[in-house]
């Protein structure tokens, strides 16, 4: 059904724009015995304190960010119970009518050592691809001239010398390291988001530039909003995770989830809300139907659950 009313499309870069960190999350854990999900989990364990969420409000240079992030990964004392709230959540482990044969909780790490410096930069490098459907989309709604197209996202600003923070890590620890190395380990040549990234859109909203706020918070959503002279009612947001499309929900924004490999299909809802043809034949990055990567593209990351 078309929402004439709508001003503005705001989307969600990681897992919407660019290939989802997730990917490399369940990979890292696949290859290290580790249950599925676990690692959100415990990322979504430490709250507003956590050594992620800090990052991502710019409060943290990045080498310490990679030693608290493995140390807060790592900690099971802390994770397993988090781990079973969310199996017990999920009803894993529960069998019922429909499936009376349900799969147990999976068991549970009794140590682990989780390397944060070489699980975030997976992350970074496999997030760092365009989803050519979505660029493609996003560049016919800007041409068509109606609505505001808005970056909102947990994200990674700082690059170069900055990403450093206080100074370089220790040389005993990181010999051969030099700010270039570190950046191409990331994929980050161009800084975590590069101009052409934000040249997408009308105005880029990203949680370290803005400070304590970040998705799902409030603040985030009615910030790129007065930035952007609408209210909340007057967007679509799409994002990939249940939780941020919730926090829109309930500030009265509409919303499109996109699952991992499925953004024609909510490119195919965005159309019918928009009025106009997204997913048809047509040139861009990586060909509208196609569905293929993309150039480079930027960070972002998988903040909640």
């Amino acid at each position: 059904m078309a929402s004439p009313h709508l001003k503005a499309v705001i989307f969600d870069i990681g897992g919407v724009v660019c290939r989802s960190p997730l990917i490399a999350i369940a990979e890292y854990e696949r290859e290290h015995g580790i249950p599925n999900n676990y690692i959100n989990c415990a990322i979504t364990a430490r709250g507003s304190s956590g050594a992620w969420q800090k990052f991502e409000r710019g409060e943290m240079p990045l080498f310490p960010f990679y030693e608290r992030f493995g140390q807060d990964l790592s900690d099971t004392k802390v994770n397993n119970p988090a781990y079973a709230r969310y199996c017990q959540r999920r009803g894993i482990g529960k069998p019922h009518a429909l499936l009376p044969h349900a799969r147990p909780c999976p068991k549970l790490p009794e140590s682990l050592h989780i390397d944060g410096r070489e699980l975030f930069g997976r992350m970074m490098r496999e997030s760092g691809e365009f989803d050519g459907r979505v660029v493609e989309a996003i560049r016919r709604i800007r041409a068509a001239g109606q609505w505001r197209v808005i970056a909102l996202t947990n994200n990674f600003s700082k690059s170069d010398a900055d990403i450093i923070g206080d100074g370089p890590p220790a040389p005993a620890q990181y010999p051969s390291f030099t700010v270039q190395s570190e950046l191409a380990f990331l994929g980050w040549q161009d800084g975590a988001t590069p101009p052409r990234v934000r040249a997408l859109f009308d105005d880029f909203c990203d949680s370290s530039t803005l400070g304590m706020r970040r998705k799902p918070e409030a603040g985030i959503y009615l910030l790129a909003c007065a930035r952007n002279g609408i209210q909340p009612s007057e967007a679509v947001f799409l994002d990939d995770l249940g939780m941020n499309l919730k926090a829109a929900q309930a500030l009265g924004m509409e919303t499109i989830q996109v699952p991992i490999g499925g953004s024609l299909e909510a490119l195919e809802k965005l159309s019918a809300k928009l009025g106009i043809d997204l997913t048809g034949t047509g040139t861009g990055t990586g060909g509208s139907g196609s569905g293929g990567r993309g150039p480079p593209a930027t960070a972002a990351t998988p903040s909640k659950l």
